[in-house]
C-alpha cells in the first residue's frame, strides 16, 4: 500500500497532486489488465472521470505516463524487497529464501498477469522506448542484487548464480498463467535450494 509523503513543498498544490495520483493510479490498474497498447488516452480520461487537458497537463505524452506506470511498479517492488532484506541482513541464505518466498506469492495472486516490466518490454520492441528504458533498469537492478546475495553466500561464481536465479526469476514470472495456486512459490524456492548448492560445489574454474 502507497503512502502520501509527510511533507508538501512550498507552493505545491495538493489538488494537482492527488489529480496526478488518480490518473496514474488508473492507468496503471488500465495497463496492467488489458496491456499497455490496448489502452488509449480517452479510455484512461474516460475512467478516470477527467478531462483530456488534465491528463496532458501531468503527463506530456502517453509514453509519459506508460513509464510512470512501471515506474510505479518498480517502487512497489523494490520497497517489498527492501523490506525482506532488513530483515535478513546478516543471513544471505535466510534472505534469498524469503525474497523468493514473497516474489511466489506474488505471482500465484488471482490477477496476476506477470510481470509489468517483461510485459511493457515485449509490447514496445524498440530499445530508446522510455518505458522499455524502465523496465531494462529494473531487471539490471535484479540482477545486482541477486549477486550482491550470491557473493554474500561467498559463491565461486556469483554472477552465474545470480544469472540462474535472474532466468528462474522471470521464468515464475511469464509461467503464472499455467501454476497451479500455491505452485511457484515451492518451485521458486526449491530450485533456488538446487542452484545454490550447485554453486557451492563448482569447479573454480566453471563459467
Amino acid at each position: 500500500m502507497r503512502t502520501e509523503p509527510k511533507d508538501q513543498r512550498p507552493g505545491e498544490d495538493t489538488g494537482q497532486v492527488d489529480m496526478r495520483e488518480r490518473l496514474l493510479a488508473t492507468a496503471s490498474d488500465l495497463f496492467y489488465r488489458r496491456g499497455v497498447r490496448a489502452v488509449g488516452v480517452d479510455v484512461i480520461i474516460e475512467a478516470a472521470g477527467v478531462a483530456k487537458t488534465s491528463l496532458y497537463r501531468h503527463f506530456r505524452t502517453k509514453d509519459e505516463l506508460i513509464a510512470a506506470f512501471l515506474q510505479r511498479e518498480d517502487e512497489d517492488f523494490w520497497a517489498c524487497w527492501d523490506d525482506v532484506a532488513a530483515r535478513h541482513s546478516d543471513d544471505g541464505e535466510a534472505e534469498l529464501d524469503a525474497q523468493m518466498g514473497w516474489i511466489g506469492e506474488r505471482v500465484g495472486r488471482p490477477h496476476y498477469r506477470g510481470c509489468p516490466q517483461i510485459n511493457v518490454a515485449a509490447e514496445f520492441p524498440d530499445e530508446d522506448h522510455p518505458a522499455r528504458l524502465v523496465a531494462k533498469t529494473h531487471k539490471q537492478q535484479l540482477h545486482r542484487r541477486l549477486r550482491a546475495i550470491a557473493e554474500q553466500l561467498q559463491i565461486k561464481h556469483p554472477e552465474v548464480l545470480a544469472t540462474q536465479l535472474l532466468v528462474l526469476i522471470n521464468g515464475a514470472f511469464v509461467s503464472s498463467q499455467i501454476l497451479a495456486e500455491g505452485d511457484a512459490t515451492s518451485l521458486l524456492r526449491h530450485m533456488t535450494h538446487a542452484l545454490v548448492a550447485a554453486a557451492r560445489t563448482a569447479p573454480a574454474n566453471a563459467s
